[in-house]
């Protein structure tokens, strides 16, 4: 199979969709990898590295739409690409669909497979999302701290205090991987912090697992609020895989908040959690709105992506080599983990939630590869 490797082009974006390490052992099984010129530059891979191990590289981001049969890439399609795409391509990226219906649309006209990262589900558990929220979970008390400081607009808080000072309050919505992270490392800078979730058993483990300074709570309405009101820094992380993310806070809990706190909206993938926010970029992170700080960058990792590539690459990886050696009909068919992430065959929408998403028909991806 000719398998692509497009340089990313959404803005400030530096990941890149296969190291040379995974090109290698594609090619080791019989495959052709073309590469984009410098894709790789920004996660320390230089084109040698990738011709070193067999690669071809490819001058344009045309070129390689044009050669390839397979497109593994980083993040979803842009409207640049849009009309790159074709009915005989298989993409296989993060697409996170249900927060963008101009994306859904255009990949329905293109005819081509789409399989998403984010909706690959190992026994409940999605593997290939899992490395980028690890690295979402740590940025966002990372950046939180930054835009917490005087100079960067916020209140002036440091997030751990010092001895005979108070710490900053930090409320993380969601207990998932994200959260988990977030809440790691706030509590290890010395800060205050609560983590909500509705899950009973997951709350009881984080409680067991979590420093003294996090406080573990049921996630409803009233509790949100108050610990939203009471907190410098709130992030929020809640996923509904293949979906819209629900609106948690409201526009009147941010109205009511301590002024120059931040708000860190992880979820902005899926549309975000916080009913204030707007997507943003690297080149231009946060929103100020009611007096409080919106950091909502749809591709946080891609801050470092030097850590990030690899994180991802390694939990890809076997599943672009089973689409390679047996084609994605095949792979999906034996392999009904990989089959969660088909959420586009030929124009048909075949995962509920973003069908769900925009009232458009569903169909079953079993139904079409049998």
């Amino acid at each position: 199979m000719k398998i692509g490797v497009p340089k990313e082009i959404k803005p400030q974006e530096s990941r890149v969709g296969m190291t040379p390490a995974i090109a290698s052992s594609l090619i080791c099984a019989g495959h052709e990898v073309y590469v984009q010129t410098e894709a790789g530059h920004g996660s320390g891979c230089s084109d040698q590295d990738y011709t070193a191990v067999g690669c071809t590289l490819l001058p344009s981001i045309e070129a390689v739409y044009e050669t390839a049969e397979m497109i593994v890439k980083v993040k979803e399609p842009i409207a640049q690409e849009y009309p790159l795409i074709k009915s005989h391509h298989t993409l296989f990226t993060y697409f996170h669909f249900a927060a963008s219906e101009t994306l859904t649309e255009a990949m329905e006209s293109s005819g081509a497979v789409c399989i998403a990262y984010e909706t690959v589900n190992e026994n409940g558990k999605l593997s290939l999302l899992t490395p980028m929220s690890e690295v979402a979970g740590r940025l966002a008390t990372q950046q939180g701290a930054k835009y917490l400081e005087k100079p960067q607009g916020g209140c002036g808080i440091l997030l751990g205090g010092v001895p005979g000072t108070k710490p900053a309050n930090v409320t993380v919505i969601g207990g998932g991987v994200s959260g988990t992270q977030a809440a790691y490392m706030a509590a290890g800078m010395g800060a205050n912090v609560s983590i909500l979730d509705t899950n009973l058993d997951r709350l009881r483990h984080l409680s067991e697992v979590m420093p003294k300074n996090v406080t573990t709570l049921y996630s409803d309405p009233s509790t949100i609020a108050q610990s939203v009101l009471q907190s410098h820094l709130v992030i929020g992380t809640v996923l509904i895989p293949g979906a819209k993310a629900p609106k948690l806070v409201t526009k009147e809990m941010i109205k009511n908040m301590i002024p120059g706190s931040v708000l860190v909206d992880v979820a902005i993938d899926q549309g975000g959690c916080f009913e204030t926010s707007e997507p943003t970029t690297h080149q231009d992170p946060i929103i100020i709105k009611e007096g409080i700080i919106h950091y909502a960058v749809t591709n946080m990792p891609g801050a470092v992506p030097r850590t990030s590539t690899y994180a991802l690459t390694n939990a890809t990886s076997r599943y672009a080599l089973q689409l390679a050696n047996k084609g994605w009909k095949k792979a999906c068919l034996e392999n009904p983990m990989l089959r969660e992430g088909l959420n586009m065959v030929a124009g048909k929408i075949t995962y509920k939630e973003v069908a769900e998403a925009f009232n458009k028909n569903y169909i079953p991806a079993i139904d079409l590869i049998q």
